[in-house]
């Protein structure tokens, strides 16, 4: 009886490729429970990728956890010696919240770990099979390559003090957010970090300028290193420091594959000897996953032919979106028809292959996020409100606003009572009012926010104040800036 692979889908097959490579390599396989002790994942909570995890007693009343991560499990289960190497490779399920909703999803991956004495020949080796495994998925890919050491020593050299914030603005690509944050003098180094450069090797030129101490150099070193190893066989290597992470996860050489036609990434992974340090192993680590779900993604492209060469730009509607709009048109990226009067939503200019859309204000970076758009322009309030997975290229300097707290001309704080807050931007409000300790009532509304306080439904609100008008005419007043 023969075998008919046609009835598989692309993620499907794909399993089986990756495992022959990772086998043929030298990886066993490693196979675990769908459940491990709630207590492995508690104490390693800052090095999950999710903080959501599904838990329920055992018979015996044991707290269990439905595996939200792989790695942990093979850690635990480890037993290198001094001068050995464990390598396994891995084919399982995780548990954990979707991106941008609040449900539990059941992701795909398969991956590799290797563990133990680790020297550049296992770096090496690990960064090839990820190089590998995307060659086995696609011809239209690209390994992104960075290393978290180097931006660590950067940052401890500057002596910068808000260490988490500055790494933000550099996976956000964001220059104004890290203008804000630093001096000059401290931009003008840092801003290698977030420069979108014409080829890697003028990367790797501009960041060896700012690798002065020994830590910066040994990590400029063995990034410089890889990158050579892996670019002569393939011009798909890519040096790029938006991959990086703020958690303490990873500490040397981290890597991110993509393929053309799927937003977010396929392959993840990096060196991570702060997390075995935490079993009290004198050992290294690294390895990488590849998330089978994000394929089917793929495979949907290629059987619908979905996929085009027009630039997508999804645009505010309302006068923003208008303003916004006529900085494309005087820039080049025009669309006639866009100005045609009536209630068509989508318009194309064939000639340049441009193609504009309006959507709702709080929608434009979720096309973003899900690839149905390229690129988008939405309010700062947007990013800080839903924290969409988005670069934050540029700041257009039109809408000029603040977020703030406003309250009755008369109001007065009594904090030995929980205060109601209305609000449509309720994540920026529970995290400002979480930073003062204060104990508070969101009341989650989506428009007219100035009646609550009028009506006594809330006894202030949090909402943007342009020039003010509107709540003086209500007889509000600001008390507090959150933000600019």
């Amino acid at each position: 009886m023969t075998f008919n692979d046609s009835i598989l889908r692309f993620e499907e097959k794909a399993i089986f490729t990756l495992r022959e490579l990772y086998s043929k390599n030298g990886y066993s396989q490693f196979k675990m429970s769908k459940f491990e002790e709630y207590d492995l994942y508690s104490k390693n909570k800052d090095f999950l990728v999710s903080d959501g995890i599904i838990t329920f007693n055992d018979i015996g009343g044991k707290l269990l956890a439905l595996k939200p991560d792989v790695t942990l499990s093979i850690i635990k289960n480890s037993t290198p010696t001094e001068n050995s190497v464990e390598k396994f490779y891995y084919n399982e399920n995780v548990y954990r919240v979707a991106d941008s909703s609040d449900t539990y999803k059941e992701i795909m991956q398969t991956g590799i770990e290797c563990i133990g004495n680790i020297t550049v020949k296992e770096v090496l080796e690990v960064t090839k099979l990820a190089l590998e495994s995307l060659v086995l998925l696609s011809n239209d890919f690209s390994l992104n390559l960075a290393h978290v050491g180097l931006v660590d020593a950067v940052i401890t050299n500057l002596d910068i003090t808000e260490v988490n914030r500055v790494k933000s603005a550099i996976i956000e690509k964001s220059a104004g957010r890290l203008k804000e944050l630093v001096t000059a003098e401290q931009f003008q180094v840092l801003k290698c970090f977030i420069k979108n450069y014409k080829t890697s090797l003028d990367a790797l030129d501009a960041l060896k300028q700012i690798a002065t101490t020994n830590e910066a150099q040994n990590a400029f070193d063995e990034l410089e290193n890889i990158y050579s190893q892996l670019s002569e066989n393939d011009h798909r290597i890519v040096i790029d420091f938006s991959i990086i992470s703020q958690d303490n996860y990873y500490s040397g050489i981290v890597f991110k594959g993509f393929i053309n036609g799927i937003p977010s990434r396929v392959l993840s992974g990096g060196r991570y000897d702060k997390l075995i340090k935490r079993f009290h192993k004198n050992s290294g680590a690294l390895g990488f996953a590849v998330y089978l779900d994000a394929l089917q993604r793929l495979e949907s492209n290629a059987i619908t032919d979905k996929s085009d060469d027009y630039l997508n730009i999804a645009l505010p509607k309302g006068r923003l979106g208008e303003k916004v709009y006529e900085m494309f048109e005087s820039a080049g990226f025009d669309c006639p028809e866009i100005k045609e009067k009536g209630r068509k939503l989508l318009f194309e200019n064939k000639d340049k292959k441009l193609r504009f859309f309006w959507v709702k204000p709080s929608d434009v970076a979720i096309y973003v996020e899900r690839g149905a758009a390229d690129i988008g322009v939405a309010g700062k309030d947007i990013l800080l409100e839903y924290s969409p997975d988005v670069y934050e290229l540029l700041d257009l300097k039109v809408g000029k606003c603040r977020m703030a707290v406003a309250a009755m001309s008369n109001f007065k704080d009594d904090k030995t009572k929980t205060l109601r807050v209305a609000t449509k931007f309720s994540n920026i409000a529970k995290e400002y009012y979480a930073k003062k300790c204060r104990d508070i009532d969101i009341i989650h509304l989506n428009g007219s926010i100035e009646i609550a306080p009028i009506l006594n439904l809330s006894d202030v609100i949090v909402d943007i104040v342009e020039t003010g008008e509107t709540l003086r005419e209500n007889n509000l007043m600001p008390f507090e800036t959150i933000v600019d």
